[in-house]
C-alpha cells in the first residue's frame, strides 16, 4: 500500500513504476530458496557408489533407498527450515553409509562363498585324481599279476616239457635222472662214444635253468671189492660232471659222490638186478 501511494504522489509515473518492479524482482531473487548445504556431497557419494559394479550388485535395494534420501535432501527449503534441511542431508549420508557397508559385507560373503566352493572343488578334484590313480594302480597291479600268472603257467608248462624230455622222476630230493650202465664200458669210467642223448638233454635243461644245482651220484653192483667199486662209482660221477662242464655248465653247480654198492635198487643175485644197480643218478635239486 505504501508503494502504491508513492507511485501516485511522485511525478514521472512511468519511471517510478519501473523502479518499484525492479526492486520487487531483486527482492524475490534474493529470497528464492536453494539446495541445502551438503546436498552436493551426498549426491557425489551416491554417484560414486552407483558407478561401482560390486555395490550395484550387492546393495541394489539400499542404494535405491539412499537415492530417494538424496533426492529428498536436495529439495530447497526456506531459511526457517535449515534444521530440517540439515537433518535430511544427514539421513541421506547415513543411508549412503549403510548402502556401502551392506555392499561390502555381501561382497565379502560372496567372495568367501566362492572361495569355499573353489576349495571344495579343489578337494573333490584331488580326491577324484587320487581315486583315478588308485584305480589305475590297481588295474596295473592286476594286469601285472595276470601277466605274472600267465608267465608262471608258461614256465611251469615248459618245465614239465623239459622234465618229460629228460624222462626224470620227481621226488622229494628233486628231479632224478637215472643213467644206466650202458653209458660206460665194463670196469670203465669213460663215457662210451664221448656223448649220450640223455646227457645232452640234461645239459640243455641245466642251461635253461641256471638256478638249479645238481648232485651226481655213482653206484655199482657188488662184483669186486668195496674199495674198487667205491672208486669206480665216483670216477663215473666225475665223468658226467666233466661232460656237463664241457657243455658250459658252471662247475660250482655240480657236486659228485661215489657210493659203490652201498645203495642198491635191486638184488645183486641176478644179472638183471646187478645191471639196475650199475647206474649214475643225477639229482636236480628243487629251487629254494
Amino acid at each position: 500500500m505504501m508503494t502504491l501511494s508513492l507511485v501516485k504522489t511522485v511525478p514521472g509515473r512511468k519511471t517510478t513504476m519501473a523502479l518499484v518492479l525492479s526492486s520487487a524482482l531483486l527482492t524475490a531473487c534474493a529470497t528464492a530458496p536453494t539446495s541445502p548445504d551438503g546436498s552436493e556431497n551426498v549426491r557425489d557419494k551416491l554417484t560414486e557408489l552407483q558407478q561401482n559394479p560390486a555395490m550395484m550388485t550387492h546393495a541394489r535395494v539400499e542404494l535405491r533407498d539412499a537415492e530417494a534420501a538424496v533426492e529428498l535432501a536436495e529439495q530447497p527449503l526456506g531459511g526457517d527450515d535449515e534444521a530440517l534441511a540439515a537433518h535430511r542431508v544427514y539421513m541421506a549420508d547415513r543411508a549412503l553409509d549403510i548402502a556401502r557397508a551392506k555392499g561390502q559385507t555381501r561382497l565379502l560373503e560372496a567372495e568367501r562363498t566362492q572361495l569355499g566352493e573353489q576349495r571344495d572343488a579343489a578337494r573333490l578334484a584331488a580326491r577324484t585324481r587320487e581315486a583315478d590313480r588308485a584305480r589305475a594302480e590297481a588295474e596295473s597291479a592286476r594286469s601285472s599279476q595276470e601277466a605274472a600268472a600267465a608267465m608262471s603257467a608258461r614256465e611251469a608248462e615248459e618245465l614239465q616239457r623239459q622234465i618229460d624230455l629228460l624222462e626224470a622222476e620227481a621226488t622229494e630230493r628233486g628231479l632224478v635222472l637215472t643213467l644206466g650202465d650202458v653209458l660206460f664200458a665194463t670196469g670203465s669210467a669213460e663215457i662210451q662214444g664221448g656223448t649220450n642223448d640223455n646227457l645232452e638233454k640234461l645239459a640243455n635243461f641245466l642251461d635253461q635253468y641256471p638256478d638249479r644245482k645238481v648232485l651226481i651220484e655213482g653206484h655199482t653192483d657188488n662184483v669186486g671189492s668195496a674199495g674198487f667199486n667205491q672208486t669206480l662209482s665216483r670216477q663215473r660221477a666225475e665223468s658226467v660232471r666233466r661232460f656237463l662242464v664241457d657243455r658250459g655248465i658252471d662247475r660250482s653247480r655240480l657236486s659228485v659222490s661215489g657210493f659203490g654198492f652201498e645203495r642198491p635198487v635191486a638184488g645183486n643175485d641176478t644179472s638183471t638186478g646187478r645191471q639196475q644197480n650199475r647206474r649214475v643218478e643225477v639229482i636236480i635239486e628243487n629251487r629254494e
